[in-house]
């Protein structure tokens, strides 16, 4: 190297160490390593320029509180805690001898306490973490997006500890393990996962903490996004997590041998592995007459054909085989369609995306206008677009009725799927008619056997064929008769019944 090769190189470092500054180069890590030296001055800029942030001091600033406001109980630190501490002869010996005094010498766990909602407290060289917890939470409600005629009405809130004591109230057994996780580089969110042990295979536990464990991301905020890291097929349109807000469905799910997870800071939980069938399944199956929810589940799987291929169908026919139409029905049908300008396809698309705004319309809005705005601007907009002559009056009755049929879906997520499925239908319907229809439904029952929850069959049990379970999944039995879990869950009690009459 020359030597104006070598001037310009030492010139170049100079001036980029210059650029950084004092300030820059003397910038300390944001997040504290494991295991460094706890000072009081170090967890102070941890927190420098937190508006939120208190720190108070005491006995001619021999004694420091730290803590943030909005997250502990300040009278019961200021009024129960903290003048018996400051009153004492030797309050160090005081701090050592009470258990609410929890000493700590790592600065990452001092941080992370302070986050969570604990102050941490320090008397000369040493440092003591008290628990004043009082997080902010929203009251049990009854869940908007689950509702049911018979049976309890409770729902999850946002707060995890709340969550879970409504899982134990309904799982009182001391075989019911809940182990603790933690997700999101920055967040870092809480996550439970729960088992009831000699029951759920210890595989599935395994395998859905390992998952979780190996989630590298800055933040998380819900449960849904969480189960979207953790799918076994991350691009399926179709959900490979139960998810709910109902603590009775939790309850029955680990009772039956799967895994639940819960978020502190989401209202929703998990349960896995899964089947595609649970998702049309209903707390009120359950508390009705078994005769009354085997029709109720009928109707749902019928509900399933219909929003899927009824307007497929109709774009199909009208397109292709009016050989299909029945004479008088065809008549009718030629007649309303007279003045449309379109083809089918087009019609179909046209009216499908407009029912879908009227939907996103009424759900975003306030509860009474969205129910207005949903009433009455399917009625005004289908009557006027069949008097401008945009579309027939068949087609308006079979999108509502795919619409109608949509919302017997009992979850929402997948009540979602199916009514996206049913554009790619039209499409195909449109293009190749009654064969474009069946190579579309194929094709979902295809990708349906492909796929997999943490590693179980998604067609449980129909692939792998398990006559017994379909006493509880198409139909609902008689409790009598339900004697054994699902075999899916593979469990290590398989019996959960025993009738002595």
């Amino acid at each position: 190297m020359g030597m104006k090769q070598k001037l310009k190189s030492i010139f170049l470092v100079n001036h980029e160490q210059a650029d950084k500054g004092p300030a820059q180069e003397n910038q300390q890590d944001p997040h504290p390593q494991e295991g460094a030296t706890l000072t009081l001055q170090h967890i102070i800029d941890q927190f420098d320029h937190a508006a939120d942030f208190v720190h108070k001091s005491y006995l001619n600033e021999r004694l420091h509180v730290l803590y943030f406001s909005h997250l502990v109980n300040e009278d019961r630190l200021e009024r129960d805690l903290l003048p018996p501490v400051l009153t004492a002869e030797a309050p160090l010996a005081l701090l050592t001898e009470q258990s609410q005094f929890k000493p700590v010498t790592d600065t990452k766990k001092c941080v992370e306490g302070i986050l969570s909602g604990m102050a941490a407290i320090f008397y000369e060289e040493n440092a003591f973490m008290i628990d004043v917890i009082f997080p902010v939470s929203r009251t049990v409600a009854e869940s908007e997006t689950e509702s049911i005629i018979i049976g309890p009405h409770e729902a999850f809130t946002e707060q995890a500890y709340t969550n879970l004591s409504l899982i134990r109230k309904r799982v009182q057994s001391s075989h019911l393990k809940v182990i603790k996780l933690s997700v999101g580089e920055v967040t870092k969110s809480d996550v439970y996962v729960l088992y009831v042990k000699d029951i759920t295979n210890e595989k599935y536990v395994n395998e859905v903490i390992k998952r979780i464990k190996d989630i590298e991301i800055d933040a998380i905020h819900d449960t849904n996004m969480l189960i979207q890291c953790i799918d076994d097929a991350p691009y399926s349109i179709f959900a490979q997590f139960l998810t709910t807000e109902r603590p009775d469905t939790i309850a029955s799910k680990l009772v039956s041998g799967r895994v639940v997870g819960i978020m502190d800071g989401s209202p929703t939980a998990f349960s896995a592995p899964v089947n595609f069938f649970e998702f049309f399944s209903s707390s009120d199956d359950y508390y009705q007459r078994w005769s009354i929810g085997t029709a109720t589940l009928f109707l749902r799987f019928a509900a399933l054909i219909i929003t899927v291929t009824l307007t497929a169908l109709y774009v199909s026919v009208t397109s292709f085989h009016y050989e299909m139409i029945p004479q008088n029905l065809l008549l009718t049908l030629t007649e309303s369609r007279s003045r449309v300008p379109f083809p089918p396809i087009f019609e179909a698309l046209l009216m499908e995306t407009t029912i879908e705004l009227l939907r996103e319309a009424g759900a975003r809005l306030p509860t009474k206008i969205g129910q207005t705005i949903g009433i009455v601007g399917g009625i005004v907009i289908g009557q006027a677009a069949v008097q401008a002559g945009l579309t027939s009056n068949i087609l308006i009755i079979a999108v509502a009725s795919s619409a109608i049929a949509s919302f017997v879906i009992p979850n929402y997520v997948m009540s979602a799927s199916f009514r996206l499925l049913r554009f790619g239908l039209i499409i195909m319907a449109g293009f190749w008619g009654n064969l474009g229809l069946a190579f579309g439904l194929a094709y979902i029952v295809v990708h349906l056997s492909g796929l997999t929850s943490i590693g179980s069959s998604y067609l449980s049990p129909i692939a792998p064929f398990e006559p017994y379970d379909w006493k509880d999944v198409f139909m609902r039995f008689p409790f009598s008769t339900l004697a054994k879990r699902p075999t899916q869950v593979r469990a290590r009690n398989k019996v959960k019944l025993k009738m002595k009459r």
